[in-house]
């Protein structure tokens, strides 16, 4: 049972005075990253299944610009999450008939969680709207809970 985990750091954020930032909106960089994100998984053949996504503004707001057609739930807990927590996410969250899992999260949760599950892989610097490629051999929901010896980092795609 083969399958693909992505995890997707969001665009580049604005930082407009007053507001919090949980509410942050992506910068124009930021959408045209996101934009570049979502074109380079489809011509990597990424079909998505499912999304995990943290409500953050700018998370969502990636989620959308990268046109990711797949059914969103959104979770409080994602945001500036541990790689324990993103893992108890989609082990209580992800639809077991996803064989392709996204997750749209913040740093350093997301190079994090890639390291954790794979940690003989390469994970190099994870600026905004950078996005791991993992394939795993467990099911969503036994994902992290022990060492997954078909855990592999496949890549880490750099939008720019």
């Amino acid at each position: 049972m083969s399958r693909t985990l992505v995890l997707l750091r969001h665009g580049k954020s604005g930082y407009p005075e007053g507001i919090l930032d949980h509410e942050r909106p992506l910068a124009p960089r930021g959408d045209r990253q996101a934009a570049l994100a979502g074109r380079w998984m489809r011509e990597e053949g990424l079909t998505v299944d499912a999304v995990l996504c943290s409500t953050a503004r700018r998370t969502r707001e990636t989620l959308a610009r990268t046109g990711v057609d797949a059914p969103a739930q959104f979770f409080d807990d994602l945001y500036d999450a541990s790689p324990s927590t993103i893992l108890e996410t989609i082990r209580m969250h992800a639809p077991e008939s996803a064989h392709t899992l996204l997750v749209v999260g913040h740093v350093p949760g997301m190079p994090a969680t890639a390291l954790a599950l794979a940690p003989d892989g390469d994970v190099p610097d994870f600026p905004t709207s950078a996005y791991a490629v993992l394939t795993v051999g467990v099911a969503w929901e036994q994902i992290g809970l022990a060492v997954d010896p078909d855990a592999h980092l496949v890549g880490v795609r750099v939008p720019r």
